[in-house]
């Protein structure tokens, strides 16, 4: 028995498929990693410049609370 819970149903080809929570993390996270990488690659921007902005949206999302 799999103790996966399930994060959403998709229907490929005419079947109707379970996809959990772990299937569509790891799948959101090589969709972000192929998209930064192509950013780069584009020369959009630099490697150092996502570094600051993740650290400032950390910083933004994360405050300390009031």
């Amino acid at each position: 028995m799999d103790d996966k819970k399930i994060a959403l149903k998709m229907v490929v080809d005419g079947k109707e498929r379970d996809v959990s929570y772990e299937e569509l993390a790891l799948s959101n996270n090589l969709a972000q990693e192929a998209l930064v990488r192509l950013l780069i690659e584009k020369k959009l921007f630099e490697p150092k410049e996502l570094m600051e902005m993740m650290e400032r949206v950390k910083k933004e999302r994360y405050r300390p609370a009031e």
